[in-house]
């Protein structure tokens, strides 16, 4: 009826229904993973909350806990900038953050980019400890162009204890990286392994260079960077542009190219097509990163598989358990690669 107050749900209404005990219904409803429950009475309580429509009123949690302890369970995330959700990778990463904090007990408080912290008024509102208990940057050294954005690193320093970085390193601070000098030489030497001599590369212009001339000079070729590297490329367009632009300007192609990353494969596949061009019987290819969609293309790529989820889901599990350090105590993780064999070379 209008105008008829409405019942608040309380905990003590919960445990009735589910008939546990108050303490029992905050302890689950809290996400505390201290101690086991069984799935039996996980699952009545959670149904007596179903029943009921029952809503934790953040008042009382604050005043009972406190906002620092709740925020604890709280993550904040950035990222360098919005066209990392058009990115197939990072979309895995975010999938892996999204999972673990799920996994235990957390929530993620909030996805940002780093352009946004430029705004002070917004900066003060989420960089704070009773806002998130941890934060996870997401290759913040994209967007970081000078002194201005490094002291907002640190500032963030200041505010946030916990705190990770994945894909990139900064010092001082926890990381979560794959060694991209180490997946690229392992992608060029897997080519010279084949039998290919006349390699190439086109990608990202970074430390995957100097691991494609690591492989080169391994293998006899001390090339200089400008013979072998043929073009800089982080998009399928910007790729497909690319090889077009050195195809036209040389009149041929290396018989082998490592692309610095799937999506840039995914470009020079789109323009061998076009051009009638075979793979691998006229120009192999082999990526970097094992996206899903890297195994439905014509032909599948074989590419090196980088741990994108489990990149996520450590950068939780660290702050989580409190291992995301700072200074001295900082860690550095570098995930392992590994070939994933198709059809491209």
């Amino acid at each position: 009826m209008a105008g008829e107050k409405q019942v608040t749900v309380t905990q003590n209404d919960v445990a009735r229904e589910a008939g546990v005990t108050r303490s029992m219904v905050s302890y689950v409803i809290s996400g505390n993973t201290e101690r086991s429950v069984a799935p039996e009475t996980r699952r009545r309580i959670l149904d007596a909350i179903e029943r009921l429509g029952y809503r934790p009123n953040k008042a009382a949690q604050a005043l009972q806990q406190g906002d620092v302890a709740m925020a604890q369970k709280h993550i904040g995330v950035v990222l360098c900038s919005p066209d990392v959700f058009r990115r197939p990778y990072y979309a895995e990463i975010i999938e892996g953050i999204h999972t673990a904090a799920h996994e235990n007990g957390c929530q993620v408080r909030f996805i940002r980019f780093f352009e946004e912290l430029k705004n002070p008024v917004l900066f003060n509102e989420l960089i704070h400890e009773e806002e998130i208990g941890g934060l996870i940057l997401v290759s913040t050294d994209q967007i970081i162009k000078g002194e201005d954005d490094y002291a907002i690193i640190e500032r963030i320093r200041e505010r946030i204890k916990k705190i990770v970085c994945i894909e990139w390193r900064y010092e001082g601070l926890t990381s979560i990286c794959f060694d991209r000098r180490e997946s690229a030489r392992k992608a060029a030497d897997y080519l010279f392994l084949r039998g290919y001599t006349d390699v190439a590369y086109l990608g990202q212009n970074d430390a995957r260079v100097a691991g494609v001339q690591m492989s080169l000079q391994s293998h006899g070729f001390d090339f200089s960077i400008e013979s072998f590297y043929l073009a800089q490329a982080f998009t399928m367009a910007g790729a497909y542009d690319s090889l077009k632009s050195v195809h036209k300007k040389r009149g041929s192609l290396p018989r082998a190219l490592v692309c610095g990353s799937d999506e840039v494969a995914m470009g020079v596949l789109c323009y061998l097509s076009e051009e009638r061009i075979a793979v691998p019987q006229d120009v192999a290819v082999i990526s970097i990163d094992n996206i899903e969609m890297s195994g439905y293309t014509n032909p599948p790529l074989t590419t090196i598989n980088v741990q994108k989820r489990s990149m996520g889901s450590r950068a939780v599990e660290l702050i989580v358990n409190g291992s995301a350090r700072q200074g001295e105590n900082a860690l550095d993780i570098t995930l392992p690669t590994n070939i994933v064999e198709r059809k491209s070379c």
